[in-house]
């Protein structure tokens, strides 16, 4: 059996054939970010917008979870597809069930010291009085799936590292579909309320992890489990490669907060319902760039680890023509339906109705730059550049957006809100074009 038919990394890849590739990533990112919007209009509609806007005052928790299992996720990602494609598979094995492991210990943490604190994490967070009882019913039972959430995100990456991107995209479906079907039970049928929403996404996180275990201890595949070596330093390197995606989560979290507090001080709860609708939106129409991003990203490390450098060449040219023309779909996806967009939140709520589509008339203008960004630093985690990737991502979803956030509104009002993540995307991609012509070769 040739290498390329035994480790589908090491195809010589054509546009069509590395879109193939990279599609089942990008539709099960799609996938996750439609489950996920779903989720919070089964919220907004049967529940109350108030209930909406608790869920943003607690999503920085949840981006701190996903983050530290995304971070360890693409950073041993590039580790291990780098080791597999210098033919060192015992090691890439033995990483792989130590950062699994890894993933495992952190999830606990997190829920034993959120539980110690959770009203000082609320009330922390910015939670008026009236938003207070939503934030805690949704967040103690997200806390308790915090081992679920990260162990997904983990085997999300790490199956289409070993080569197995199909089977990630069949698990995002799944659990997708089994949380629709469970928020509609507990909100609709049963009238739990916004409990029952964190229970079905709590449902969902399940999925992957129990299919994912079973999968890689049948050794269906070169990466599976095996009896791990103890490795601090694949760790330390996991979480410095990775870093970059962590930064990106927890800066959001961070710019999350400053945009919650800022429209509460402008329009009130139905401000942070508004920014609630356009983030999750966000994240629904930046899939497309995370996914494919997250789908060619082995492809790149493998490529790398194996020193073909003038494929890799090729393949990254491919990849910034596919952006292009992703970003110039969504935004004008969103800009012609944002009315559309806006109304499904709002329901019978005017007031956030205006909020949401004056604030989609500015914000996707965003979307023409933030996909080159996504990308960049996805390549640089891939090629083992941690640190420039974390700096990108800092950047653009952080260092930017507070300086942006702090001014704008102070002269501009909502519209300064609005303004800040497209001037964000702007600056940072400046500098992303700038660093491409320097290291280009």
């Amino acid at each position: 059996m040739t290498e390329p038919q035994k480790n589908p990394l090491a195809k010589n890849f054509t546009a069509i054939s590395l879109i193939k590739f990279a599609l089942p990533s990008m539709v099960m990112m799609l996938f996750m970010g439609l489950y996920t919007i779903i989720d919070t209009i089964f919220i907004a509609r049967f529940i109350h917008t108030n209930a909406l806007s608790s869920i943003n005052i607690v999503c920085p928790v949840i981006n701190l979870i996903v983050g530290l299992g995304t971070m360890l996720a693409t950073g041993s990602s590039a580790i291990i597809a780098k080791k597999m494609g210098n033919k060192k598979l015992e090691e890439a094995k033995s990483n792989f069930t130590f950062i699994i492991i890894t993933g495992l210990v952190i999830g606990i943490i997190i829920t034993v010291i959120g539980f110690l604190f959770l009203d000082e994490i609320i009330y922390g967070l910015g939670a008026s009085t009236v938003l207070f009882p939503y934030c805690k019913d949704y967040l103690s039972i997200q806390l308790i799936f915090a081992v679920f959430n990260i162990m997904q995100v983990l085997y999300q990456n790490l199956l289409v590292t070993a080569g197995k991107p199909t089977l990630g995209l069949l698990l995002a479906i799944l659990a997708g579909t089994v949380n629709i079907i469970f928020d509609y039970i507990f909100i609709v049928l049963l009238q739990i309320g916004i409990k029952g929403a964190a229970i079905g996404t709590g449902i969902g996180y399940l999925i992957p992890t129990i299919i994912g275990t079973i999968f890689f201890l049948t050794k269906k595949s070169e990466l599976h489990f095996c009896i791990p070596k103890i490795d601090i330093s694949v760790l330390r390197k996991s979480c410095s490669n990775g870093a970059s995606e962590m930064v990106s989560q927890c800066s959001t979290a961070i710019t999350t907060f400053l945009f919650n507090i800022t429209m509460m001080k402008l329009l009130g709860e139905d401000g942070v319902a508004a920014i609630t609708a356009i983030i999750y939106s966000q994240f629904l129409l930046t899939t497309l760039y995370i996914g494919f991003s997250m789908g060619i990203a082995p492809i790149i490390s493998y490529n790398y680890g194996s020193g073909n450098i003038k494929r890799l060449k090729k393949i990254v040219r491919i990849c910034f023509y596919f952006i292009t023309g992703i970003s110039i779909f969504v935004f004008l996806f969103s800009m012609f339906y944002r009315k559309n967009i806006a109304r499904i939140f709002a329901g019978n709520n005017k007031n956030v109705f205006e909020i949401i589509k004056m604030g989609f008339s500015i914000f996707s203008f965003s979307f023409l730059f933030s996909g080159y960004n996504i990308f960049a630093s996805s390549l640089l985690t891939a090629l083992s550049n941690g640190k420039l990737s974390a700096i990108i991502s800092f950047l653009r979803t952080f260092g930017f957006i507070t300086i942006f956030l702090l001014i704008l509104p102070k002269f501009l009002k909502a519209t300064g809100i609005w303004l800040a993540v497209p001037f964000a995307e702007l600056l940072t991609l400046m500098l992303v074009i700038s660093l491409y012509w320097q290291s280009k070769n």
